[in-house]
Order: C-alpha cells, then structure tokens, then sequence
C-alpha cells in the first residue's frame, strides 16, 4: 500500500503546511539519507539543535539527532522509516483491491475452506453442505475482517475506510461485531507510517514543553543517549564534586583547624551540585508515544473513558517550590487520541462522552493535532500546555440506536461528512453459504478460546437451530454473535467439566438450561410462584380475565393476565388503565378504546372502563402487543360473556380490528405453554416466525388470526350470544381480512 499521504483526508490535509513552519529544521537527518523525514512530524527540538547538526546529514557511520544527542547505527533499526515501507509493501498490497474490484475482491465473501463443500446441499441441511466430523477441520482465517460474520456491507465500508483514512460511525445491537470491525481495521492500515512522540522541557518557558516526533523506534534511542549524556555529566561533576569536598575538609582540617566548619562547607558544596545534577536530568526528554514494538497501526479502545484518559493529562506536583518539583515535560501524559496516532480510535457508547470532551475530539479529527494540558483545574498541571501533539488517527465511533440522540451533531456531522455512516443488522438471510459461515463462527470461538473441546457436527446442528430460533423471522439466522457465542462456551465448559474429549450435542442441549438470561430465570420464577398463590388460572371461563402476554428483555416470555371492569361514572365516563403502562401501552389502549365505543350498544359515556395489567411490576409494560388482549377483556366484561382461560393471546390492534404482528411470538407461545395453556391466538403475519423448542409442539395449539372478530369467536363462551357479538363487531369494523391478509407493518414490532 502506498506511503504517501491521501490528499482528500480531512485530518491529515495540512501536514505539508505544518512541515513547512515546523520549528525542527527540515534536514532529513533525523532518520539517516535514506529515511527522509516524515511529512507528519510536528513539534520542535531545543532552540540550538539546528546548529549543532548543520552540515552532518552527509555522515554515513553515524546518525547525528538535530537535539545535539549522537546514535551510533544500529542495524536492526536502520531505515525504520523507508525500510518499513519495503518490507511491509506485500503485507500492505493484500489488504488492497485490484482497481475497479468489487466486494469480492475486498473479502466479504470469505468462504469456509477445510472442507468438502456438496455441490448442492439439501435444503435441510444445517451445515450448509460441509462434509465435517468436528470443527477441527475448518481453517480460520489469518485475517480479522474476513472472520466478521454476516456484515457484508460493513466489512466492505471498513476496508475502503481503511484503504482512503475515513472515519466511519457503526450503529447497530451490541454483540453484532462492531468493535471486531474496528480492531480489524487496525490490521487493513499501514503501519510503515507509525511515529514515536517525545516532549522536550522548554528552556524559555518551563510550562510550555516542546513536542518532536520521529519514526516508530528513535524514540527509545533520544532518550536512551539523553540518559547516557546525562550520566557521563552527573559522573564528571561527582568526581569534581568529590575532590572540591576533600580539598574543603582538607583545608579546613589542616590548614584552619575547624572541622566543624569544613563539614558545614562540603554540605553546601554537596547540595549545590546535587541541585545541579537535577537540572541535567531534567533536559532527559520524556516519550510519550512509544510505536517501536508495535507490530500494526496502533488501535486504542477508549469506550468510557475520562477526559483525561481520552485527551491526555499533566499530573498534578505538590512540590512547586524549593527546588524539588518534577519538570513539567515529565508530568506530561499522552491521551487515547495520542496513541493511536496513524491508527483506529474506537469509541463504543459515543453518546455517554460528557459534551466537552466530544468537543475536543471534534477538534482533534479536524486538526490532526492536539496539545495536552491538564484536566483539572485545581492542579498543577492546569499551567501546563504542551505544543501540538499528532492525531492522525481513524476514528470508529459506535453504540446502539439511541447514541444518535445524544451525540454533538457537530462530531457527527465531521464523521458522517468525511466517512461513512453503517447500520449493523440484527439478523440475515439464512442460506447454505451463512449456514456454513456460522459453522466457522463456532471453529472461530474455539479456537479464540483455547481451552474449549471442538464440536461435533450434530453439536454444531443445535448451536445453528438456536440461530435460527434466537433470530425471530422465519428464514433468518442471528447476527447477535455474543450471545451466541456465549452458548459455545457454556457447552464448551460443560464437556471440558466431564473431560470429554468433543463437544457433544447433548453438551449444547444442556447448556440452552444453563445459559438462561436473567429474564428467563425471572419469568419462570413468577410462573411457579403465580401457580402457588393460585394467581395463575388456566381452565375455565372468566368474565372480564385474559390471559395475556409479554417479553421480558429480549429472549424470555410471560404471562401477563389482563383484567377488566366496567362500573358507573360520576362524572363522564373515561377508560383508565394501570400496571405503569408507558407510552405506547397507553396508546394501544386509546386504540382499544376507539373500537369498545364504536362497538358498544350501551351509552358508554356513563360508564368507566378499568383495565389493570396484573403483576406488571415496576417495569411497567411498554409496546402494543396486548391490545387484542385489552379488546377481548374490555368486550367481556361489557356483554358479561366469559373468556376461555386455557387460552392465551398477543397481537397489536388497529383502529378497524385488524390483528397487526408483534415481536418475541415464540418465547411467548413457550411461555403460555410453562403456564399450562393448551392454546394460543398469534397474529396470521407471524406465523411464519414461530420456532419453538421440540418440548412445546405437542403441549400448544398455535391459532393464527388476521381480525378481532376471529379473537372473540375463539375466546368467548357460548355460541349464541358469540354469535351475535361477533356479527356486530364485522359490521362496523368492517368484514374479516382474508386469511393470509393483513394490514399494517410487514415485519414484527418490537415490544
């Protein structure tokens, strides 16, 4: 990959200018004749380094520093500047697509080798075609981009990122790859560019410290011949310190015959020159960014940092005085935006960085440079204010959908106007090609894991199933690869518990048990404890009762009983609802109530309607899932009809009585069937989304439903006055959709 500066880069534009008006002279001999400088390097050296290497950059048996240090050549760092680019020119050239090539050429469509793939796998094949014993037989990919799963438009985004220095704001669940994504763009740039960042004490102005820079390397050499010039002083004045105390006490001895004296006098000679000695180990330049072990371009994680951990910070000296304080230059600290100079700054959860410091990162993106000074304004380091500091850096801001609110618009207009902006999707296509993918995925866990039995085929088959189960939409596997890959070690840890020597199917099935989130292992908690209070009612005919249900987090269901009543008004009639219901809840029940008015014979304007959601908890309950549940309570209590309590039911409402799909069906029809319901009403459009454990096919009936009028015949009890209700609902709601048909969204709404 080439080594030269991309001129449409927004943060790294004014280099050259800056080279031109840098304090360092221009001569190249700060990286030997056949290293020229780097166009990047910014800061200056002490005032009188021009004059001390004028005329020595011809010298070809040593290199000779413009800060007046002298390093003897070292073949093992020469030309670490150029040398670099040669050496790392075919590494570099593999990350970079033949012009005009499309995705494939970038990788994302890395297929699984290893194995014998069938020409034409069956479509029940959960292996996608791969001919496997265990996973043992897959190769993993050398590359982190190509080992990214299911993302192919933002792998595409993060290699071109990569080949071009864009910033780029991934946006999407957590567990869905992104900050793999970002670490694996650290491999894709070049690191022949890498810098070392040293900060000099200032002789004018002790509270502004000068900043140099140099290729990745030289900066252990500056320092490590500051520490030996500043040696051999300390040693010459030792010695001279040493003879001037022996002539004192000599004089004082011998000549005088005060030894009182004498040793009063070498305590002040020895305290002189050790003040001394302080000063010569202050001009010791501190090295702040050290890139000379650094194998990639550097990538720095700095999600939830504090200002000073992502800014750079001076540390606060008690000692101001007397001679004892700590130069400023040595109290200065390199921040996260330093350190990954010429690399990948990634930011998970942007949106919790306090405003002033997405203020300062703005200004870091847009410069290139940014000086360091301290954070607190009640330290000692709040005085001190170092030159620029590079921050050349890619910039990888992430978070989930609500980081959008509250990020600076300013921040991400730089990135949205000089990047890209990518959402990671929840789920994908399942296909023999993904199928295969996810049998990689879990070679990938294993071997990242190190300790884990590898898995058997028929292992890797149940681990698949639950990717499909865990996607919610027929047809689609997940890309929530965390969790998922949280399965993997759990049944990986249960088979290395027995000493197995593979990971086993029934491993799997046993660590579905064990892996249970919190809101599983809550929800069932309130089943049992419901079926002991008798709270919990799955037979028979209520008046005005039904039972409802919800998702708990995002993989657990319950039922949630819904409760109605109706009683005069003393004033005008209003429906009230309770069980901290939060906006949307309470909008489906505006629904609802648009329907029981429009339904109702009886003046219900003298009536209050009251609908509780029982043990909702403090969570309250958010989305509109129950509404068919609050129709069929309200509607019950109002014509005095029972409601079949073996049955439970889930679906949004329009405001004609048209059953709309939900999200989370499956885990609520498991739900209703661990509280003992033997039937449930799911909405017709997520029929197709329903994939429950084996355990539960023959314990339920799924009745799918497209219209309110299909609800209440299936509900209510006795067949004439449901009749009856049932052919006034359809003639002023409008008849029936057909079966198959439903309006409103296409795909569930999340609850």
């Amino acid at each position: 990959m080439s080594n030269e500066k991309d001129t449409n880069d927004p943060t790294t534009g004014d280099d050259e200018g800056r080279e031109d008006t840098d304090s360092v002279p221009s001569d190249p001999t700060g990286n030997g004749d056949d290293a020229p400088r780097n166009p990047g390097d910014s800061g200056s050296a002490p005032d009188d380094s021009a004059e001390s290497t004028s005329g020595d950059s011809g010298d070809d048996s040593e290199e000779v520093w413009d800060d007046t240090v002298v390093i003897e050549n070292d073949p093992s760092t020469d030309g670490v500047g150029a040398g670099q680019e040669e050496s790392n020119g075919a590494a570099a050239d593999d990350t970079e697509p033949s012009e005009g090539g499309g995705i494939d050429e970038l990788g994302s469509t890395v297929e699984v080798e290893g194995a014998e793939i069938d020409d034409d796998p069956d479509e029940d094949d959960l292996l996608g075609g791969l001919n496997i014993d265990t996973t043992a037989e897959l190769e993993i990919p050398d590359r982190l981009v190509d080992q990214v799963i299911g993302q192919e438009h933002a792998r595409d985004v993060i290699i071109k990122a990569a080949k071009q220095r864009r910033h780029v704001m991934m946006i999407g669940s957590p567990g869905t790859g992104k900050s793999m994504l970002a670490k694996a763009m650290s491999e894709l740039l070049p690191k022949e560019e890498l810098q070392d960042v040293l900060v000099y004490h200032n002789p004018e102005d002790g509270n502004k410290p000068k900043v140099r820079t140099v290729p990745a390397g030289k900066g252990d050499q500056i320092v490590e011949a500051h520490r030996e010039e500043a040696r051999k002083r300390n040693q010459m004045r030792s010695l001279l310190m040493w003879i001037i105390i022996a002539v004192v006490l000599g004089y004082a001895l011998i000549i005088v015959g005060q030894i009182l004296v004498g040793i009063i006098a070498a305590g002040v000679v020895y305290l002189v020159f050790r003040y001394l000695n302080r000063g010569s180990d202050a001009m010791i330049p501190n090295l702040l960014v050290n890139n000379g072990d650094t194998q990639t371009a550097p990538f720095r994680d700095s999600t939830g940092a504090h200002a000073g951990a992502l800014l750079g910070d001076v540390r606060h000296d008690p000692f101001q005085s007397g001679g004892m304080e700590t130069p400023s230059h040595d109290r200065v600290e390199a921040g996260a935006i330093h350190k990954a100079n010429k690399g990948v700054l990634f930011i998970d959860e942007i949106n919790t960085l306090d405003i002033r410091s997405q203020q300062h990162l703005m200004t870091a993106i847009q410069e290139g440079e940014f000086s360091i000074t301290g954070q607190s304004e009640r330290s000692s380091g709040a005085m001190v204010q170092t030159e620029p500091v590079p921050t050349d850096f890619v910039m990888i801001a992430a978070g989930n959908l609500d980081a959008m609110e509250n990020m600076h618009p300013a921040l991400r207009s730089r990135i949205k106007g000089y990047g890209y902006e990518v959402y990671m999707e929840d789920t994908i296509e399942d296909t023999p090609e993904m199928r295969r993918k996810y049998v990689r995925f879990i070679a990938q866990e294993v071997a990242k894991d190190g300790r884990l039995p590898e898995f058997t085929a028929e292992a890797v088959e149940e681990v698949i199933l639950e990717a499909k189960r865990r996607s919610g939409r027929k047809g689609h596997l997940t890309l929530l690869f965390r969790n998922l890959g949280g399965l993997v070690r759990v049944a990986g840890d249960i088979a290395r518990g027995e000493d197995a020597e593979l990971t086993t199917r029934e491993h799997v099935l046993s660590a579905k048990g064990r892996s249970r989130s919190i809101e599983q292992q809550l929800a069932d908690d309130f089943i049992e404890r419901r079926k002991d209070y008798e709270l919990q009612v799955s037979d028979g005919y209520v008046v005005g009762r039904v039972n409802g249900l919800a998702v708990m987090g995002e993989d657990s269901g319950i039922m949630l009983p819904v409760m109605a009543e109706v009683a005069p008004s003393q004033g005008p009639g209003e429906v009230i609802a309770t069980g901290q219901l939060k906006e949307m809840a309470q909008e489906s029940v505006s629904n609802v109530s648009a329907i029981i008015k429009k339904f109702s014979d009886e003046n219900i304007s003298e009536m209050d309607i009251h609908i509780q959601f029982v043990q909702a908890g403090q969570q309250g309950v958010d989305g509109d899932s129950a509404s068919i549940t609050v129709a069929t309570a309200v509607i019950s209590a109002l014509e005095d009809v029972g409601v079949d309590q073996s049955l439970a039911m889930t679906g949004s409402l329009s405001v004609r009585g048209d059953v709309l799909p939900v999200g989370g069906v499956t885990h609520k029809i498991e739900a209703a069937a661990k509280a003992g319901c033997t039937r449930v009403i799911i909405p017709a459009a997520n029929e197709q989304d329903v994939m429950i454990e084996d355990e539960y096919e023959d314990m339920i009936e799924i009745i799918p439903v497209s219209h309110i009028s299909e609800v209440l015949d299936i509900a209510l009890e006795g067949e004439a006055e449901k009749d009856s209700l049932v052919s006034r609902l359809k003639s002023i709601t409008g008849s029936a959709l057909k079966e198959g048909n439903v309006s409103g969204p296409s795909s569930p709404s999340p609850q």
